[in-house]
């Protein structure tokens, strides 16, 4: 790419372009952005080049005589990336009339390379600091196989239909507005989303010992210095100063927690003790960084802290490590686990940091679950095990966390009584499952597209009257809905039956029940899902018992109106 990019603008700079997952980019120094027609004829070119079968010829040299070759060539990137490369001798890399620093290996010739796609371009400050000049940056995809790259394209257009933001518009869950830049506005479709998430998760902790607190959300400075928060994360937090006092709005649940377990006398008896705190949080993130509900300035965590002894600790763990389990397979999410390790900024002495790790790692190995190693990823506070999911079209997403802290329980002082009468340190376990709720809400509407399972979508059902002869029936069908907690709508509106239908399927009603004179007479509905499936005619009785019994469920592949 970045040889057919100087092929058709010479006075173009090259920068870095690294390979990503699914991919590849290049940054330019280029005075206009590239245009889509520009992309077109970038791309013909590297087929050209492609079809040529350059050889990749590797060539090394001194750093020094390196440095002489691209400033010649002016070329003042490389040069940058090669002064602050700690080497005697460095690689370069020539395919045809086109040489380039790289450490390699390559394949053996352009010809090997030849099932790409460019995807977009966009600018780029150098080295992603905003204070260096702005770059232009092309994004491409490259496969082995015509089939490989033909499905991934597939998945980007997926993807883009997916988007929870496109989605969020469409199905009016929530709006975002720069009076509040991370903050989503939910409107009464997506709080319902939130609400039923909440209910699963109280109903299942409440079925696991777990007791729900709420803690402040200002704060003041003093708990964060205690914390460690102030020294290690202050950046990151909105500080508010009433009355010559220093606050912040909670960026996190933990150290308020400690108060809670503080309030009192705790014995070896009490523990666990399971602490949960859906509290709303507030983080500083930087406004370039805010990407819909998956990173925001405001979110709510599904969060619990685990006051435990250290004989309790791998029980804690396992219990979690099925509940993380347990808990997706409800949404048909496959989890994946990192271990993530201390990191070079973090509190604590060697021994604690290796007790900790050690704990984590033996629980996921006792419960058999295959783990990738995350080197330096940690919190300043303690070693995790963070989990990511797989949705439906095969992507990853970061959500929940487990983590082993000793800090905390030693800077607040937290103390139990054990059997022999002594005062002893618990530990805390931190642990989310959802992430955050918002998060948790953008992953599942794009690993739906929409179509909610029908437990937890925000309309599960619409009324749909043949004409407004039928709409007394309607309305008594809508009401028999309601009095069975079913979120139904009637849609009465005086438009065509097929166009309510297709709006209905539009917005991604799980089922319609269409009435009209038949279906008054003998207490039926006409059963319609969202498929477009017509499930004939069905006794309202019926509808009502295998809608309550789909929803009471949460299982997705029960259908009402099917034998």
């Amino acid at each position: 790419m970045a040889q057919a990019v100087k092929r058709l603008f010479p006075a173009v700079r090259v920068a870095i372009g690294p390979s990503i997952e699914d991919g590849f980019y290049y940054d330019f120094a280029k005075a206009e952005p590239f245009a889509p027609e520009d992309l077109a004829k970038i791309e013909e070119v590297m087929h050209e080049i492609a079809k040529a079968n350059y050889p990749f010829e590797r060539q090394e040299m001194s750093r020094e005589e390196a440095i002489r070759f691209f400033r010649e060539r002016n070329e003042p990137f490389k040069v940058e990336i090669l002064e602050g490369i700690d080497a005697a001798r460095v690689s370069l890399y020539r395919q045809g009339d086109f040489i380039d620093l790289c450490r390699g290996p390559h394949v053996p010739a352009t010809g090997h390379v030849k099932h790409f796609k460019l995807l977009s371009s966009s600018g780029a400050y150098w080295r992603g600091d905003e204070r260096n000049p702005m770059l232009q940056r092309i994004y491409g995809t490259a496969w082995l196989t015509k089939e490989e790259l033909d499905k991934h394209l597939w998945r980007l257009e997926e993807a883009k239909k997916r988007d929870h933001r496109k989605l969020g518009r469409e199905l009016d869950l929530y709006a975002f507005h720069d009076v509040s830049p991370g903050a989503p506005f939910w409107l009464p479709n997506g709080w319902t989303l939130v609400r039923e998430l909440e209910r699963f998760v109280r109903e299942v902790l409440d079925a696991r010992g777990y007791q729900e607190i709420s803690t402040p959300i200002l704060v003041n400075q003093k708990l964060w210095e205690q914390s460690g928060h102030w020294e290690h994360y202050r950046e990151n937090m909105f500080l508010v100063e009433s009355e010559e006092q220093v606050f912040s709005l909670k960026p996190m649940n933990c150290p308020e927690s400690t108060l809670v377990y503080r309030h009192a006398l705790r014995s070896y008896r009490d523990l666990p003790l399971r602490f949960a705190d859906m509290g709303r949080l507030h983080r500083n993130e930087r406004s370039g960084t805010l990407t819909g509900l998956m990173r925001v300035r405001q979110f709510t965590q599904d969060d619990a802290h685990i006051y435990c002894r250290w004989d309790q600790i791998q029980d804690e763990i396992t219990a979690l490590l099925g509940l993380v389990r347990e808990w997706y397979k409800t949404f048909v999410l496959d989890p994946f686990f990192k271990l993530s390790t201390r990191p070079a900024k973090s509190l604590g002495t060697d021994e604690q940091w290796q007790a900790a790790e050690g704990a984590l790692q033996d629980a996921l190995r006792a419960n058999g679950l295959a783990f990738e190693l995350n080197p330096g990823d940690g919190t300043f506070y303690g070693p995790k095990i963070d989990v990511d999911v797989q949705d439906a079209l095969g992507r990853r997403w970061q959500v929940a966390t487990i983590q082993v802290d000793f800090q905390q329980p030693e800077r607040f002082g937290l103390e139990y009584i054990a059997s022999d009468g002594q005062a002893k340190r618990p530990v805390m376990i931190h642990r989310a499952i959802f992430g955050s709720f918002e998060r948790f809400v953008g992953v599942l509407v794009e690993h739906y597209a929409g179509a909610f399972p029908t437990w937890l979508a925000p309309v599960q059902a619409r009324v749909l009257p043949i004409s407004e002869k039928h709409i007394d029936y309607a309305r008594a069908v809508h009401a028999r809905l309601r009095a069975a907690r079913i979120r139904a709508e009637l849609d009465d509106r005086n438009e065509k039956l097929g166009y309510r239908i297709r709006d209905a399927q539009v917005r991604k009603v799980p089922y319609m029940l269409v009435v009209g004179a038949r279906e008054a007479e003998n207490g039926t509905v006409s059963l319609r899902h969202r498929t477009g499936d017509d499930l004939g005619a069905v006794a309202l009785d019926r509808v009502l018992g295998d809608l309550a019994r789909e929803i009471g469920s949460r299982d997705a592949s029960l259908a009402v109106g099917r034998s």
